[in-house]
């Protein structure tokens, strides 16, 4: 559950500081969006990867565990 709160906090974390920084930047309004666009498309890919390799090492240890018995 810890290890969940974290990567929930770093996530949060991450996304504020990009919206800070874009929105600090001297950006007119439609160069800022689309930032923001791309940074928020940015991240979501990196998320899903970074999902998707947290399922396959769950299934790895699920796997091996089963060997085991």
């Amino acid at each position: 559950m810890n290890a969940n709160k974290l990567a929930l906090g770093a996530v949060v974390g991450a996304v504020a500081g990009v919206i800070a920084g874009v929105l600090t930047a001297p950006k007119s309004g439609r160069e800022t969006r689309a930032d923001l666009r791309s940074r928020a498309l940015d991240m979501k890919e990196e998320a899903l990867t970074k999902r998707d390799e947290a399922l396959q090492k769950v299934e790895d240890t699920k796997a091996k565990l089963g060997k085991k018995k």
